[in-house]
């Protein structure tokens, strides 16, 4: 179609638009329109209204596609649409009675507790610096459901080894304290004990968790280290340090936790943050439910 290839070469010259979106666009929009001749006879963009455009999308609905790939379509079509009425070649765009498909919100993975006591109890971790250090990183991304931002970030007078407390740099700029158990406190002295081993006293203001080669731990690496460990644990399809924040907070509510004190925790700015979290807890109680009660 002569609309759809103008639409293109208006993506390329005008828009300079990446080549992921322009392909994406003409694969989309090259099936609507087979889609309209062939079942439609439809020959011009005049001919096309918002009922055929709602037939397509109840045949996609049929063929399985998930609503995120629909929704992906109908974006390229309204971007079409908008192009060809801003050029004065279409009177009305069909697109404005179109709206997009309702999602269903993905849960947040996370690891199973038992999966996590087999992390910390199965000797899995080297008896040296490197063990150590990656031990303390999951230990206290488990135990204060921090950020890998604000972990990365630490330094020695963050930590108070005595009130057993953290104090985290979240996000605009907002402090918080962040409480951890004495298992924590011994990992945390043990490391700090091997730091200095290897590269001198920890100072105040010295990043807490570095490199091999004594250099500041990067993002990358941290992912590196996460992945290595749950790889032996877990087989969920997401294994990163953000995961492993979703397990702190599941495993809080799974336990009792109030809701208003893990959203200070977590650092969160609204309870609606927070509270994607009681849908997992909700789930688990589904699937005992189903398990145990004989009208299941």
């Amino acid at each position: 179609m002569e609309a759809l290839t103008q639409f293109i070469n208006c993506l390329k010259y005008e828009k300079r638009s990446s080549i992921n979106t322009i392909l994406a666009y003409q694969s989309d929009l090259t099936q609507f329109f087979n889609y309209t001749r062939d079942f439609f006879q439809i020959e011009q963009l005049e001919q096309i209204d918002a009922s055929i455009i709602r037939t397509w999308i109840l045949t996609l609905v049929e063929e399985k596609k998930e609503a995120r790939s629909i929704n992906r379509k109908l974006s390229a079509l309204k971007a079409f649409f908008n192009y060809y009425v801003k050029i004065q070649h279409l009177a009305k765009n069909p697109m404005v009675q179109i709206s997009s498909l309702k999602m269903a919100k993905r849960l947040p993975q996370f690891v199973e507790e038992q999966d996590m006591n087999t992390l910390f109890t199965a000797e899995l971790f080297e008896e040296n610096f490197e063990g150590w250090r990656d031990r303390t990183i999951i230990e206290l991304f488990y135990a204060t459901g921090m950020r890998l931002s604000e972990l990365i970030h630490l330094t020695k007078n963050d930590i108070d080894l005595y009130e057993n407390r953290v104090k985290v740099l979240g996000k605009r700029n907002k402090e918080r304290l962040i409480p951890f158990g004495y298992t924590v406190r011994n990992t945390l002295m043990r490391y700090f004990s091997l730091y200095e081993e290897k590269y001198g006293q920890l100072n105040n203001n010295t990043l807490v968790f570095v490199t091999i080669k004594g250099r500041p731990l990067y993002p990358k690496a941290v992912y590196l280290i996460i992945r290595k460990y749950l790889d032996m644990v877990t087989r969920i399809d997401k294994r990163s340090p953000h995961i492993i924040r979703h397990t702190f907070a599941t495993h809080l509510l799974n336990n009792g936790a109030d809701i208003n004190a893990l959203k200070e925790i977590l650092g969160h700015s609204s309870l609606a943050a927070t509270q994607i979290y009681t849908h997992n807890s909700i789930e688990k109680l589904k699937n005992i439910y189903k398990q145990a009660h004989p009208r299941a």
